[in-house]
């Protein structure tokens, strides 16, 4: 997914001779912090709420202080990743996009991105999650693949965290089924860290109760 799928449908770009108080206007509309300010296809640069405050523009042109706006971008063909990245970073509200001759195409706010960004990594597919704890030596994402398709089921999306102080690995996976007891049981098995597993709870109940069922069989032997 790329920053052009990302543009908003509805949230407009601020002319020159836009005041202050109807950017703040737009702003309180939107939900958002910050607004482009263009002159045609020309960007112009970023607009926040604190700027407007602090100069006391509330009357007075954008255009007139060109010279304290924001400059953020991103061009149409950077991927999501990025988007985020940049917005994260310097804790924007929307961000302004570019077309490859450098011509303003639209914006991107918090608010779409956050929406794409549940599309991508699955939030709202059936399943559930397991989250595992390795040394980052030991990662081998092909067999933690294999372990989970080997149990007749998919990884939907996954991500990766990591400690540098104490070089361990998190890793989460959200899986395409809501009955993860196999795919623990074999993760043990692999001698797998299992720091938090997220499913049914009677599901999770049952695979504890069978886990006690077996100790106390192992137990009267």
């Amino acid at each position: 997914m790329i920053a052009k799928d990302l543009i908003s449908e509805v949230v407009p770009a601020l002319r020159l001779t836009d005041t202050g108080q109807k950017a703040l206007n737009w702003m309180e509309i939107f939900r958002i912090s910050h607004l482009p300010v263009v002159d045609g296809t020309k960007l112009i640069g970023l607009i926040s709420d604190k700027i407007i405050y602090d100069l006391n523009i509330l009357d007075q042109q954008v255009g007139d202080y060109a010279e304290h706006l924001l400059s953020p971008h991103i061009h149409v063909n950077q991927h999501i990743y990025e988007v985020l990245s940049v917005v994260s970073i310097l804790k924007l509200t929307a961000l302004p996009v570019l077309n490859l001759h450098h011509e303003y195409c639209g914006v991107i706010t918090v608010l779409d991105l956050s929406k794409k960004f549940t599309d991508l990594v699955a939030v709202n597919e059936p399943g559930g999650v397991i989250v595992l704890e390795l040394n980052s030596i030991d990662y081998s994402l092909s067999q933690i693949a294999q372990i989970v398709e080997g149990n007749d089921a998919k990884i939907l999306s996954f991500y990766i965290s990591q400690s540098h102080e104490t070089k361990m690995m998190t890793v989460t996976l959200k899986i395409n089924v809501i009955d993860l007891s196999a795919i623990i049981q074999t993760f043990v098995r692999y001698d797998y860290n299992i720091k938090a597993v997220y499913m049914d709870e009677s599901i999770i109940q049952n695979l504890y109760d069978d886990r006690f069922d077996q100790l106390m069989k192992f137990m009267n032997i």
